[in-house]
């Protein structure tokens, strides 16, 4: 009976680890799945992103139902993935990578419901930067609360001049916002949840170290169909 006891023990500690990483790797997963569905609703809805802006967005990191709440700093939006692959992202969209938004102004309140945030990295710099470090919106790149309206054009001051366009979704209202003093930075620990393995964002974006995931096939469709070609001069 101690024997039989002491085995199931064991079992149980050898297999709480796979449980543990099985858990994670499908809360990555949902995400990734969650991002799709978001990217495809505000692409299909009239007052969405513009047509010329998105075509030449190096990456789009979507965030999607993120937990609102009265931020100060050192609080925490979430986690959302990203680009275009190839060295200089003209390439068709890849395997995503994680990606974490964090901190914010002190003055932004969020009120107690969920959002969608999204934003697109509009340089090579911009998007090469956040792939290897931790850049800080509105600082180390510049940022915009991005236009919208299938009409707008991409050719505007705020268009030409911002690094990041940022846009929110909340109760179905789709507008841009600013979230400068807000930080980016690759979330590695989501990478090796997602994939089962280590797996920095540079070699998942640039050196497609990766396969892409089921769960991601539904997101890289509908960015693929909506803007195939990278058409910005960069």
């Amino acid at each position: 009976m101690k024997k039989a006891f002491v085995s199931l023990n064991l079992v149980l500690v050898l297999a709480f680890p796979l449980l543990a990483q099985d858990k994670a790797e499908e809360k990555e997963a949902d995400r990734v799945e969650n991002a799709g569905k978001v990217m495809n609703e505000i692409l299909n809805a009239p007052d969405g992103i513009p047509q010329s802006v998105l075509d030449k967005a190096d990456c789009v990191v979507i965030l999607p139902s993120v937990l609102k709440f009265a931020i100060g700093f050192g609080g925490s939006y979430g986690r959302g993935v990203t680009c275009r692959g190839g060295k200089t992202f003209h390439g068709h969209w890849g395997a995503p990578s994680m990606m974490a938004l964090e901190g914010g102004s002190a003055g932004l309140q969020l009120g107690g419901n969920a959002t969608d945030f999204i934003l697109l990295l509009m340089s090579p710099r911009s998007a090469t930067s956040i792939l290897s470090s931790k850049v800080k919106i509105g600082g180390d790149a510049s940022a915009a609360a991005g236009p919208v309206g299938r009409s707008a054009s991409a050719e505007t001051d705020v268009t030409l001049r911002a690094e990041i366009l940022s846009y929110s979704r909340s109760r179905g209202l789709f507008a841009g916002i600013s979230l400068e003093g807000s930080t980016l930075r690759p979330d590695n620990n989501g990478n090796k949840n997602l994939y089962g393995k280590e797996a920095s964002a540079r070699s998942i974006v640039l050196d497609k170290a990766v396969p892409v995931p089921a769960s991601a096939t539904g997101l890289l469709a509908t960015l693929q169909k909506a803007t195939p070609v990278n058409r910005s001069s960069n």
